[in-house]
């Protein structure tokens, strides 16, 4: 391996989506934005829902970035304003492409079921900001063994496979799941950065201990790095070429200016965005007043 700079840790913080849901947030981080156009994780359950609760978000919109759900239990709606209705199942990836402008709600399939996902963010370059939106349901995605661990390549390519969702940076996403010991060596791009995070149970990344709540940052620099479990585990590698466009991510949305954002606020408050069809049983969000926006530097 060559030499780089060691791992810095960071914590997640809780935090609450739609109605009532609770979720660990990783990225942003007050100190660390963005991993590679990755500039944003949260990490819902896994959690059992009481009767006649679920998981609700209501009517928001994007602007400036692609939302990557990965679905790891359970089930979830999603609805947009192009007319895409889309049950999202384990195994699966949701994509969906904002661009200049979408809105969408998520909702729980059924009450009172368990749920565990990633829901992450990914900003679009200077040159893909304002593209037309889309969206795309991924069911099926690459599987390699990797020393034990079952290695799903989510994004990018990885041990000579490569992933179908389309993304607009250099980037990788990987889900390591293990039932038991196991262990393994990934390579790596030595101009990406990474971010490693359990999901569930422990693991050892590049002998650093990790479970649930904290995640680890790489700077660029390595060419591998060795995942370790040693009972049922799973885990998020991300990673891609450091983001050099100065970012402003304030609630739903990623701009260049706070323009950008206030004419965004101003039309979703106006209805300038297309209804979300055929319609959530959540109420729309309504967006926060405008007070200091957060930037994000590249």
């Amino acid at each position: 391996m060559n030499a780089a700079p060691p791992a810095r840790r960071y914590t997640a913080r809780a935090a609450v989506i739609g109605e009532d849901t609770r979720i660990t947030r990783a990225l942003p981080h007050r100190e660390r934005r963005t991993v590679g156009a990755w500039c944003f994780l949260d990490h819902l359950g896994p959690v059992q829902f009481a009767a006649g609760k679920g998981m609700h978000v209501g009517a928001h919109p994007h602007i400036g970035l692609q939302t990557f759900t990965w679905m790891i239990e359970g089930e979830v709606v999603h609805r947009d304003s192009l007319g895409n209705e889309q049950i999202i199942r384990p195994g699966q990836v949701n994509l969906m492409t904002a661009g200049r402008g979408i809105a969408h709600s998520e909702d729980s399939m059924q009450d009172g079921t368990r749920i565990h996902a990633a829901q992450l963010w990914i900003a679009l370059p200077a040159t893909e900001c304002h593209r037309p939106p889309g969206f795309q349901n991924y069911a099926e995605l690459p599987v390699v063994d990797a020393g034990g661990l079952r290695a799903t390549i989510l994004a990018g390519s990885a041990f000579g496979r490569t992933a179908p969702t389309t993304v607009y940076t250099p980037l990788v996403g990987i889900d390591f799941a293990a039932t038991g010991p196991a262990h393994t060596q990934v390579p790596l791009r030595a101009d990406f950065e990474y971010c490693a995070v359990v999901l569930r149970g422990a693991a050892t990344v590049a002998d650093e201990t990790l479970a649930p709540g904290e995640w680890l940052y790489f700077a660029p620099g390595r060419d591998m790095l060795e995942l370790r479990a040693a009972t049922e585990t799973q885990l998020l590698l991300l990673g891609g070429v450091p983001f050099d466009e100065r970012l402003i991510i304030w609630w739903n949305l990623v701009a260049r200016t706070q323009g950008e954002i206030e004419t965004a606020l101003t039309d979703w408050k106006a209805g300038r965005f297309a209804p979300v069809r055929p319609g959530s049983p959540a109420e729309k969000l309504e967006a926060p007043s405008l007070g200091e926006v957060q930037l994000c530097a590249g």
